[in-house]
């Protein structure tokens, strides 16, 4: 039942300038390096953008939440997030696997497929056109041009980032860092002491009562920060095996919860000003701001765009050579990549018109999948805590069947029961709209607990194996 497991040549190192060879496999000790520190800006930087100030955003603007119910609730949905990208991230070092391929345990070989596409499409497409149209409007904003050639300017550099690889995305996300903290800084400020914290809610556009927007403040925070787990583990593999696995998810924890917060905390904060939702909604929100700061605030919201979408494509594609599709392996995470690009500038292209309308149904259909996934996976990884798994990741003859089965009823139960779509509202909520949309709650509890209760007596069988 068990495969011997392909390993990297140990030429990669920690080269910059250079194209990550293969795709998916084990990292090899030669290849090992770095430190867990490097992790706080590896996860601070993507999330120094427009997107993450858009939550803030709708938590007022579309939910009706005061700017104090709107903290708490994305400091709630957020925190969650951030704790599952803990546990997710502490594992890396030791497999020294991308995070879908670990996936494998959980789902076995051919059912690790479906997260596996799901994620794929989700990062290399989906949260690639979404960064990439604000990245393009804020360059068009900054300097004066079309939005098209914005996005094409945005596309190319994000797109030549995670072509390269690993140790290039790392290095632009360490030296991006300062400087997006510091415009974002000074916008952030700037904005908290424009704004009017104590400001009545507004009425909200979905959802009826302050639970309901409550509840999708939390929801949507949630699924914008669980968003990133299942790109935990391809950041730290490369960590030498001996690195203690608390320092490297609390440093790679850290950086996600407080970028996430602080910027949502300011967009939030932001509405109190004056109207948030425009067909430009990044120069809606630097019109707030002196011509200098905005100006700068600009520039950081491209640059963020970069950053974030640079995980974002180099994961994705990650995730698609995970599937098992046969692809020349020194080459196949690069390929896979180039093609993320081309698709993601033609969803991005077609999404200009309509920059900001998606945004909220987008987020919380991410946590509608990451939800009952990450229940499937942290209860695997809890079974597994004494378990050595050497041998399983690469048997593509290893099934899981029951982890495939967990994670269907968790999603297909908590949309058909709770979801608070347009087009499909869920049993539960028609019945109880105050509840909002609680979807990502009930998938992770129905997967996480079908789990424990289908694959424990099997996991404990191979524990007694191996």
């Amino acid at each position: 039942m068990t495969a011997a497991e392909p390993t990297t040549d140990g030429t990669y190192r920690d080269r910059t300038f250079a194209v990550e060879p293969g795709g998916n496999e084990v990292i090899a000790d030669e290849d090992r390096h770095g430190r867990p520190s490097q992790l706080f800006w590896t996860w601070t930087s993507p999330n120094l953008e427009f997107a993450t100030i858009f939550v803030g955003v709708l938590s007022v603007a579309v939910y009706g939440m005061s700017f104090w119910q709107a903290l708490a609730g994305l400091a709630l949905g957020t925190g969650l997030g951030a704790v599952a990208h803990y546990f997710l991230s502490a594992r890396g070092p030791r497999l020294g696997v991308p995070q879908m391929v670990s996936g494998r345990l959980a789902f076995g070989f051919k059912g690790n497929a479906l997260p596996a596409v799901l994620m794929s499409i989700t990062a290399g497409v989906g949260w690639f056109a979404t960064n990439s149209v604000s990245g393009a409007y804020a360059l068009a904003a900054l300097f004066g041009i079309g939005p098209l050639l914005g996005l094409v300017i945005i596309v190319l550099v994000q797109t030549a980032l995670a072509f390269a690889g690993h140790n290039l995305v790392q290095a632009f996300e360490r030296y991006a860092f300062p400087v997006l903290a510091v415009i974002f800084a000074v916008a952030s400020v700037a904005i908290l002491m424009k704004s009017h914290l104590g400001a009545p809610a507004l009425e909200p556009l979905v959802g009826k009562g302050s639970l309901g927007g409550f509840l999708l403040t939390v929801g949507t925070a949630f699924g914008y920060a669980a968003g990133w787990t299942p790109y935990a583990a391809d950041y730290t593999r490369y960590l030498p095996s001996t690195v203690p696995g608390r320092r490297t998810g609390l440093f790679a924890a850290a950086g996600l919860f407080l970028s996430c917060t602080v910027l949502e905390m300011v967009g939030a904060a932001s509405v109190t000003i004056g109207p948030a939702l425009s067909d430009n909604p990044t120069e809606a929100f630097t019109g707030e701001l002196s011509s200098p700061i905005a100006k700068a605030t600009l520039l950081a919201i491209a640059i963020g765009a970069i950053a974030a979408n640079s995980i974002n494509i180099y994961s994705g594609a990650m995730a698609f050579v995970t599937i098992g599709v046969k692809l020349p392996g020194h080459i196949a995470r690069a390929l896979v990549t180039a093609f993320f690009g081309v698709a993601g500038f033609l969803v991005a292209w077609w999404a200009l018109a309509d920059a900001a309308a998606s945004y909220e149904t987008f987020l919380l259909i991410i946590a509608y999948w990451v939800g009952p996934w990450l229940g499937v996976v942290l209860a695997d990884q809890y079974l597994r805590r004494r378990q050595a798994v050497a041998g399983f990741l690469y048997d593509r003859s290893y099934a899981n069947w029951g982890g495939l089965l967990s994670f269907v009823v968790g999603l297909v139960g908590s949309v058909l029961l709770f979801s608070n779509q347009e087009k499909f509202t869920g049993l539960v909520t028609k019945a109880v709209p105050a509840l909002g949309d609680i979807t990502f709650f009930v998938g992770f509890l129905l997967a996480g607990g079908g789990y424990l209760l289908f694959c424990r007596s099997r996991i404990n069988s191979e524990l007694v194996a191996v």
